[in-house]
């Protein structure tokens, strides 16, 4: 018989339980609402309904997702929606992918002060971008652009980070054309990353100022201002990382990239090997080494404070529009934009009913969750729904 792939929650249930009693005092409490989450998910805990082939009479529980963001198991399909809904917005143009990336010392500001530090990364990275794409020297245009939150490495490492996906021109300033960047270059990186710099570190001085910041254990001292003006005197004078990658292909790139980077979490199910002796074993890619395959070897606790570096504050949005494809000019914006880029209109969509959940994952994904799995000729069709920790009902007996 082949062995269950391991997951997440599989990790969890088995030593969350000790973890919680070993860091009672530190964990928050949107850190035990995630773990809780992913433990629960497609469990009897949640809930869910009883489905039978109408053919062989095959019968499965589905159990209901815990739809946590930070969950493995329940992105598919948000991603999918997620993805069919940007198709739209699409132009015919090359598109590029910038990162920008904040020193260490900065991440450790960043990891006690998520909310405020990731909502700077995303001001001061918009601004950037808007800033030197206006400039007549380089674009002289209005961009839009998708930024999307990371804050992983590959060995599940704090380190903060924003992927953007940019189109490479963007509007006049009159509105009167489109201006389209230089073939295979968008904006210059070294302009990128001092502006950046400059842009971050003020706004993270008057975050400062005003009493924004908080700080603890080994970086306590930072509340006093000599010590933080100290701290901040490396990351001032050092070069902060932005770099843009080559153009994708075409939109139908953008979308496969864009798929595999903005429904992800810190660490997927598919790259878990195994847990034994107390240790747990995924797979991850060293990117000074490509091609070369890792494994890494964590004490089970170790692994779970790993992953619990990544939670996000509760409401915090990681996935953020601007400028063209900000949420409020979007659709005026690109109807622009494609006149001036001579793009048929796009189809409105019409006002249909709602679907269900498996006719909306058959839609979006092509995968149906309706064939029976064991004659694949039945459909299978809701027969119970199980309220919370509910066993199902056990079949009626056969008539004799």
């Amino acid at each position: 018989m082949m062995r269950a792939a391991l997951e997440l929650a599989d990790v969890l249930r088995r030593h969350g339980p000790t973890y919680r009693e070993v860091h009672a005092d530190s964990l928050s409490r949107e850190q035990r609402r995630v773990m809780s989450a992913i433990e629960q998910c497609r469990t009897a805990a949640l809930g869910g309904h009883v489905e039978q082939c109408d053919t062989c009479g095959h019968q499965r529980i589905a159990y209901n997702s815990c739809g946590n963001r930070h969950c493995p198991k329940c992105q598919s399909l948000a991603r999918a929606q997620w993805l069919e809904d940007r198709q739209a917005d699409l132009l015919p143009v090359p598109y590029f992918h910038v990162v920008f990336t904040i020193p260490e010392q900065i991440a450790s500001i960043a990891f006690q002060n998520k909310r405020v530090v990731y909502d700077i990364l995303f001001q001061a990275t918009a601004e950037t971008l808007h800033t030197i794409a206006a400039d007549p020297r380089h674009l002289g245009a209005t961009i839009g652009f998708i930024a999307i939150l990371h804050t992983w490495g590959q060995n599940l490492v704090h380190h903060p980070h924003l992927h953007c996906v940019v189109p490479g021109g963007g509007l006049a300033a009159d509105g009167s054309r489109w201006v389209a960047c230089k073939p295979g270059f968008f904006l210059p990186v070294r302009v990128l990353s001092r502006l950046f710099r400059r842009l971050f570190l003020e706004r993270l001085q008057h975050a400062f100022d005003v009493g924004e910041l908080r700080f603890f254990s080994s970086l306590v001292h930072l509340a006093e201002r000599r010590e933080f003006a100290r701290y901040l005197a490396g990351p001032r004078h050092a070069e902060w990382v932005v770099y843009a990658k080559e153009p994708f292909g075409g939109p139908q790139q953008v979308l496969d990239y864009l798929g595999r980077y903005t429904h992800r979490v810190a660490i997927s199910n598919n790259r878990l090997v195994g847990q034994t002796d107390g240790r747990v074993t995924f797979r991850w890619k060293d990117y000074r080494h490509p091609g070369r395959p890792r494994v890494m070897h964590l004490d089970a606790h170790e692994f779970i404070r790993h992953f619990l570096l990544h939670v996000l504050p509760r409401g915090l949005q990681r996935i953020r529009h601007y400028g063209l494809l900000s949420n409020r000019l979007r659709e005026s914006r690109l109807t622009v934009c494609r006149d001036l880029l001579n793009v048929e209109p796009t189809s409105e969509a019409c006002d249909a009913p709602e679907l269900d959940y498996r006719d909306r994952y058959a839609e979006l994904t092509g995968r149906s969750l309706y064939v029976c799995p064991v004659c694949s000729r039945g459909r299978m069709l809701c027969i119970d729904h199980l309220l919370p920790y509910a066993a199902p009902r056990a079949p009626p007996a056969s008539p004799r």
